[in-house]
C-alpha cells in the first residue's frame, strides 16, 4: 500500500480540467503548484485553491513567491514584496534617527516581508512558498542575482531566520534553495548543466554554511541542479552524497528535501545519459528527496504528467521505489498548522499594518 505522495506536479489554466482533478486523485501525488498562468485575480485564485482542497485536501499547493522578479501574483491587492538583495542592501546601511543600525532595521524588515507574503497567500488558500533563496550573491549568476540577500552566509543566515520568522507568524513553513549553493556559478540551470569545480571544504564554509546555522529553524530544502565534481558527479539533488552524508548526517537537517523541477536542463542529463522524466524522479527519490516537481509539463496534452504518474507507480509496485513514512510525514508536515485570516479581515489586522509600514 503506498505511504508516500511524492510528486508535485502543476495544471494549465485558471481552473480544474477534468486532467488535473483525475492527476490530484492519484495517491502519488502530493503537490499542485502554481504559476502566474494560473492565477487571474483574488477571488479566481480562491475558488481554484478551494476546488483542489475539495478533490484531496492534503494536496500542498506551493508557488514560488519570493519577491522581487520572482513573485507569481501581482495586482489585485498582493503586495509587490522587494528582491532579497534589498533586504541585504539595508543591513549595510547606517541608519541615523534613532532607528538603530541598518542591520537591526534590515532584521525587522526581513520579518515584516515573510509575514505580509505568508499571509496575503494564505488569505487565499495557498499553502506554501518556496522560499528563501539562501544562494550567496557573487555578481556571477543572472538567475539568481538579486534574489539573494547578500555576499556574506551570516548575514544571509541572520535576514533569512528573520524573514522565515515572518513566515511561520502567519502559519508558513520555508523552504531553503539551492543548496549547497548555485550563486557562485554563472550558468543557469533551467537551460545548463552547470558546474562548480570548488572544493567540499570550500563550499561548506562559505554558501553552504547558513544551513547548519538555520538548523532549527528550516523546515524543508530544495537542492541545486548543480553539478560539483569533487563532491560528486551528479548533481546535488540527486547524489546520496549531498544529501544523506552531508545535509542530513553532517549538517544535521530534519526537514522535508524538495528536488527543483525535474524539466530544467541540469535534471535532464545525469553521468552523461539522457532521462526520462519518470527516470530523473527515480534518481531524485532513490538519493534522498522526499519530493519531486515536474513543472510547465501539463500545457499541452500533458502526457509527460501521466506518463511520470505511471512510471512511478510501475517502479513502486516492481520494488525499483520503496515509499517512506517518514517521507510522508515531512509532507504532511509542511501544511499550515493554524487557520489563515480571510483576506478583508487581514486588512485590517494590526499586525498586518503594521508590517506594511516596515516593508523596505
Amino acid at each position: 500500500m503506498n505511504t508516500q505522495s511524492p510528486l508535485i506536479i502543476d495544471m494549465a489554466g485558471t481552473s480544474l480540467s477534468a486532467a488535473d482533478r483525475r492527476r490530484l486523485k492519484n495517491p502519488l501525488v502530493g503537490g499542485l503548484i502554481l504559476f502566474a498562468r494560473n492565477w487571474a485575480d483574488r477571488t479566481q485564485l480562491v475558488h481554484l485553491v478551494a476546488d483542489v482542497k475539495a478533490v484531496r485536501g492534503d494536496v500542498l499547493v506551493c508557488v514560488d513567491h519570493e519577491g522581487g522578479r520572482v513573485q507569481r501574483f501581482r495586482g489585485d491587492g498582493f503586495t509587490h514584496l522587494p528582491p532579497m538583495h534589498r533586504l541585504g542592501e539595508l543591513w549595510m546601511r547606517d541608519a541615523k534617527g534613532g532607528e538603530g543600525s541598518g542591520a537591526m532595521r534590515a532584521l525587522d524588515a526581513a520579518t515584516a516581508t515573510g509575514y505580509v507574503l505568508a499571509a496575503e497567500l494564505r488569505a487565499c488558500g495557498v499553502d506554501f512558498s518556496f522560499t528563501p533563496v539562501l544562494d550567496l550573491d557573487y555578481g556571477a549568476s543572472s538567475v539568481i542575482g538579486d534574489r539573494a540577500f547578500h555576499r556574506d552566509p551570516r548575514v544571509v543566515a541572520a535576514l533569512s531566520r528573520a524573514l522565515m520568522h515572518g513566515l511561520l507568524l502567519a502559519g508558513m513553513a520555508n523552504c531553503g534553495k539551492h543548496f549547497p549553493g548555485h550563486g557562485f556559478v554563472a550558468a543557469d540551470s533551467h537551460t545548463e548543466v552547470p558546474v562548480d569545480r570548488r572544493s567540499l571544504k570550500a563550499i561548506l564554509t562559505d554558501d553552504a554554511a547558513p544551513y547548519p546555522w538555520l538548523s532549527t529553524t528550516l523546515t524543508s530544502v530544495m537542492p541545486a541542479h548543480v553539478v560539483y565534481p569533487k563532491v560528486d558527479t551528479r548533481p546535488a539533488g540527486f547524489s546520496r552524497r549531498w544529501l544523506q552524508e552531508i545535509l542530513r548526517e553532517r549538517l544535521g537537517f530534519g526537514g522535508a528535501i524538495f528536488s527543483d523541477d525535474l524539466s530544467m536542463e541540469g535534471a535532464r542529463h545525469i553521468d552523461g545519459q539522457a532521462l526520462s522524466y519518470c527516470d530523473a524522479a527515480l534518481l531524485a527519490l532513490q538519493a534522498g528527496c522526499d519530493m519531486v516537481l515536474l513543472c510547465n509539463q501539463s500545457l499541452g496534452d500533458g502526457k509527460a504528467v501521466d506518463a511520470l504518474i505511471d512510471g512511478l507507480a510501475r517502479a513502486r509496485d516492481e520494488g525499483r521505489w520503496l515509499p517512506e513514512e517518514a517521507s510522508e510525514a515531512r509532507r504532511l508536515a509542511l501544511l499550515p498548522q493554524m487557520p489563515p485570516l480571510p483576506w478583508d479581515a487581514l486588512m485590517l489586522h494590526p499586525a498586518y499594518v503594521h508590517a506594511l509600514e516596515r516593508l523596505p
